[in-house]
């Protein structure tokens, strides 16, 4: 059992490996090129598997770690709804793939944060990483419902869109670099990373928003 939690373990870190690479890959090629595609897609299947392989171990013996579970979880969803996003270039309605990934991201977000809530009232430790996540996770899950209802969207919201979930799932790989990879697993180790791509990703938001106004 140790021998093969240790074999998903090195797996995990592999495919976690390729989406950080390539994921550092993707914000410095020139967006939309044929590179930053190929290394999109190399991006998403190296995520979304590492996350995979990220909930069973949480779950096994000396493993145990509800916290990075629903993380796995939460960085699937930045990716599906990241990649689907683009699909609102051709599509004006939300289906019902796309409300089964934002509503089941609402439905952990909420959890994580009554988890934290109750951490917080009997003192637990890192009770407010459940908190700070399960905030964001339901910022962002309940906006992509307030964009699937409205019917005048930007012609580049899906763009920013895709831009802001896929940057999101970078930050989720590189903080898991700097607390597995380089063992610091403090509260500024697990929040600064997102603070400070929250940051770059409203810098493209305006970016791309002044560029639209240009335009018109």
């Amino acid at each position: 059992m140790g021998e093969a939690v240790q074999i998903l373990i090195y797996i995990h870190a592999f495919f976690g490996g390729v989406g950080l690479i390539t994921g550092i890959g993707s914000i410095i090629v020139k967006k939309g090129s044929a590179i930053h595609k190929r290394m999109g897609k190399l991006f998403s299947i190296g995520m979304i598997t590492s996350s995979l392989i990220s909930i069973p171990i949480s779950w096994m013996p000396n493993h145990e770690n509800l916290f990075l579970f629903l993380i796995g979880l939460f960085t699937i969803y930045l990716v599906l709804a990241g990649n689907r996003a683009l699909t609102f270039k051709t599509k004006e309605k939300a289906d019902r793939l796309d409300k089964i990934i934002s509503g089941t991201m609402l439905f952990f977000s909420l959890s994580m944060i009554l988890l934290g809530l109750y951490g917080v009232i009997n003192k637990a430790s890192f009770s407010i990483l459940y908190l700070f996540f399960g905030s964001f996770g339901l910022i962002l899950s309940s906006k992509d419902f307030l964009f699937y209802k409205k019917i005048n969207k930007p012609k580049n919201a899906y763009l920013i869109s895709h831009i802001g979930k896929m940057m999101g799932a970078l930050i989720a790989s590189i903080t898991a670099f700097i607390v597995a990879g380089l063992g610091i697993s403090t509260l500024s180790t697990w929040m600064l990373p997102t603070i400070l791509g929250t940051g770059y990703i409203i810098y493209w938001k305006r970016k791309m928003t002044l560029k639209k106004v240009k335009k018109n």
